[in-house]
């Protein structure tokens, strides 16, 4: 859809919109985006938007070479850097959303190429950076709150549909991959693995097993709390399952998630007003208006379930975590999803799982991680085909780096935690018990970038 600010005259135009994402194989690309907390070297607190050495002098230090500022409200709230921008989670957490790219060697340069230069603007301001699922000291009225319109909206909505929405908000970071797809049939196949297999990926990535400086008593504690963040837009999607799944029944389900705002030269508030209606003229927060492509557009990032379909899709159920797993989580997708050979054998590993299979998993792994129970094995039993199914997809698309070896070894540390049952949230608790001696500050010590 080129022109955003086109009227929508009816719900085919909407289905149009999400099938306007089919690429040709050739054309298939890769985004990563990844979340991290930023943090005073001096004592380890929260960074503050205003401030010498604030949200917003980062993101000033972080502008130029190619990076330009994006105001709102004469705030700066995010870096455009052709094809790539730099934006701000509720609580300060800073994301890259990484250009579009062919392959993992590529994912993985921009990764360390960013976070490098993250590193540099930090030294200079005494701000670090620590890759986590869940923000290991800070309490809820601790959290910072950045100046963006929407967040403001949806921080007044949240506690209005769930007990955690505020935690998710503001405690939380996540790395996640952009895909693509060829048509409709192949998007419902990638959809349905990437659902099923979600669980897997939580708990491979689970990094998050400490709140407010102790034990939690959760590997994944941000996987967790989207069990109680918001229902309309949140959890499991059985229909995924269902025949006749596609593009319209994805639009459906859109429709019926609760809206947040409208955009119009700042951010009305029309939480919890229906899509439906803007559609007929009749949404309370604009009488008589009808949305354009871009209410669309801005409206589909609003439900959040573990996979999430655009124009692309996306995989969302990982902790942030080190250097190495950025590049780790879409190289397994990747692998699992861009080979028609691997895809068909993840879809044939997944497709008599049923919906109460998959749903007792999601329950389970954030407690239990590799250790949660299914069927007559663990989800290590089941992470370990999915990585031989992954690297056998890398392997077959043969692309190689500048040293010669092919994408399969960003899948490395992923091996190495499964084959020795020890996930990133098992090393954190034994450093925590152990060396640490129960001083979780440690953990801004040796675990930030």
């Amino acid at each position: 859809m080129s022109d955003l600010k086109q009227p929508i005259e009816n719900k085919a135009q909407l289905v149009d919109f999400i099938a306007s994402g089919e690429k040709s194989r050739d054309r298939w690309a890769i985004g990563t985006e990844h979340e991290k907390f930023c943090f005073h070297l001096a004592d380890n607190s929260p960074l503050e938007y205003e401030g010498d050495n604030g949200i917003r002098s980062l993101l000033q230090a972080l502008s130029g070479d190619n990076w330009s500022p994006i105001c709102e409200q004469n705030n700066v709230i995010a870096l455009d850097g052709d094809g790539a921008t730099v934006t701000l989670e509720p609580g300060g957490q800073l994301e890259l959303s990484g250009k579009l790219l062919t392959d993992i060697h590529q994912t993985c340069s921009e990764v360390h190429d960013h976070l490098a230069r993250a590193k540099k603007a930090g030294d200079a301001l005494g701000v670090g950076f620590i890759g986590l699922g869940f923000h290991p000291t800070l309490s809820r009225d601790e959290a910072p709150q950045m100046p963006k319109g929407r967040y403001d909206i949806m921080r007044a909505y949240m506690p209005t549909k769930g007990n955690l929405g505020l935690d998710m908000m503001h405690r939380t970071a996540t790395v996640q991959v952009n895909l693509d797809f060829a048509d409709e049939s192949d998007m419902v196949k990638k959809f349905r693995v990437g659902l099923a297999l979600q669980p897997v990926a939580t708990a491979m990535f689970a990094n998050s097993p400490f709140s407010e400086g102790k034990p939690n008593g959760f590997q994944s504690y941000r996987s967790h709390i989207w069990t109680d963040t918001d229902p309309d837009r949140t959890g499991q999607l059985p229909f995924v399952f269902e025949d006749g799944f596609g593009y319209e029944r994805w639009v459906d389900y859109v429709l019926d998630v609760p809206m947040y705002f409208v955009y119009r030269d700042g951010y009305i508030n029309a939480a919890g007003q229906s899509f439906r209606d803007f559609m007929d003229g009749r949404l309370p927060a604009l009488p008589g208006e009808k949305p354009t492509f871009e209410d669309w557009f801005n409206h589909l990032t609003t439900p959040f379930p573990e996979v999430r379909l655009k124009t692309f899709i996306e995989m969302r159920g990982a902790d942030g975590g080190p250097w190495s797993k950025l590049c780790a989580l879409p190289a397994l997708w990747v692998g699992l999803l861009y080979d028609q050979t691997a895809l068909d054998a993840a879809y044939d590993l997944v497709k008599d799982w049923s919906i109460e299979e998959i749903e007792t998993m999601r329950t389970d792994v954030p407690r239990l991680a590799l250790e949660a129970k299914f069927r007559s094995g663990t989800v290590r039993d089941v992470a370990r085909e999915v990585l031989a199914i992954a690297e056998a997809g890398l392997r077959a698309r043969g692309i190689k780096g500048t040293i010669d070896a092919d994408e399969r070894g960003f899948l490395q540390t992923l091996h190495s935690s499964v084959s020795d049952n020890r996930t990133p949230a098992d090393e954190l608790l034994e450093a925590y018990h152990g060396r640490w001696k129960g001083d979780i500050s440690k953990i801004f010590e040796e675990f930030s970038y």
